[in-house]
């Protein structure tokens, strides 16, 4: 919402099988140590980005402010950044990736600035998929469950929250039932900080987190979004500025939300909670809180990490505790086997492992 780079995660007790949580995932042993270091990489442009998708240890891609978008095939060590040609006015919060030659990247704004491209050349070409006809909607974020079927959100529009689908790679989108949808609360809407307010698992779970109302919920679909549940969780606060702003899922049953009030990065207000029923109920950490204002979360295997403006923490029993352990300031995080990347404002991008 900086400067970046390597995270080495060493256990102290290297070797040893790790034991597992009540969920049944593997925990990290206890008294392993975690050390952290962050270290800058190049990226060519000064473009904030909030966008970011690993497919492996070697590509990734990014997206951001002025039509920017950036791609390694490298593991990070080398990123190209360009611009989407006619989209130097947008800012693409989100992007998705198969390979090294296709990707999606999802604009959020007023109307028509709420647009999806797509390339299957690495980026030479992009085409216009999407572009949204109404006028007070603005998408939020984006996910896919396969090359051909994904699903977005959006803030309401006309008392519900904006949902749609496709079937085709995104060739076309269509919305979803609003009979499926609750209807939305005073001030409720969604976040686009960091492409990641949305969640999917198997074929057709499905979760997106809001804020903006007294109390953040999450939205929860097992039919690929044709009708949707809420929950209200512990993250409560009057403000318009505060609510869900990241979500992760290791399955369709453990789940974390990261958020609080952009406004007051520091602590004070409730900005995590965590799941073990597929996301029916939600419960505030009952160990360490995270540090302050979280704008992006990832899962991966044992660990979540969470990232934003005032630094980044980590949990190892699926977010019951969390731990800081840096103070750079960051705006979205992936992670893959064997690491992982982070992005920012400035163009900065990161390689995590």
């Amino acid at each position: 919402m900086r400067n970046i780079g390597w995270l080495l995660i060493v256990l102290a007790a290297a070797g040893c099988a790790a034991p597992e949580r009540g969920d049944g995932q593997p925990a990290l042993p206890a008294g392993a140590a975690v050390k952290m270091r962050w270290n800058a990489i190049p990226t060519g442009t000064h473009a904030s980005l909030r966008g970011l998708f690993a497919v492996d240890g070697r590509v990734a891609w990014a997206s951001g402010a002025g039509g920017t978008y950036l791609r390694t095939v490298n593991g990070g060590v080398h990123w190209t950044a360009h611009v989407v040609p006619g989209a130097r006015k947008l800012d693409f919060r989100d992007t998705r990736a198969l390979d090294e030659n296709t990707a999606w990247v999802m604009a959020a704004g007023p109307g028509a600035a709420s647009r999806i491209y797509r390339t299957d050349d690495g980026g030479h070409h992009w085409r216009r998929l999407w572009t949204n006809p109404h006028p007070d909607g603005f998408l939020d974020g984006f996910a896919w469950w396969s090359r051909q079927r994904g699903i977005a959100y959006g803030d309401p529009v006309d008392g519900r929250m904006f949902v749609m689908t496709t079937v085709d790679g995104g060739a076309s989108w269509h919305r979803v039932p609003t009979s499926g949808l609750p209807a939305s609360r005073e001030g409720e809407a969604g976040f686009a900080a960091s492409g990641t307010g949305i969640a999917v698992s198997g074929s057709d779970h499905a979760w997106f987190g809001t804020g903006g109302a007294n109390v953040a919920r999450v939205f929860r679909t097992t039919d690929g979004g044709a009708t949707w549940k809420t929950a209200e969780t512990p993250l409560t606060d009057p403000s318009g500025s505060s609510g869900i702003f990241s979500i992760a899922f290791s399955d369709s049953m453990n789940g974390v939300i990261v958020g609080g009030d952009y406004t007051r990065p520091g602590r004070g207000v409730a900005n995590a909670a965590w799941t073990d029923d597929g996301g029916a109920t939600w419960h505030a950490p009952t160990g360490s809180p995270l540090s302050g204002y979280r704008s992006g979360v990832a899962w991966h295997g044992d660990l979540i990490i969470a990232v934003g403006p005032s630094g980044t923490d980590v949990s190892r029993d699926g977010g019951r505790s969390w731990q800081p352990f840096d103070e750079t300031g960051l705006h979205a995080i992936r992670l893959v086997d064997g690491g992982g990347y982070g992005s920012g404002a400035s163009g900065r991008v990161a390689r995590l492992r």
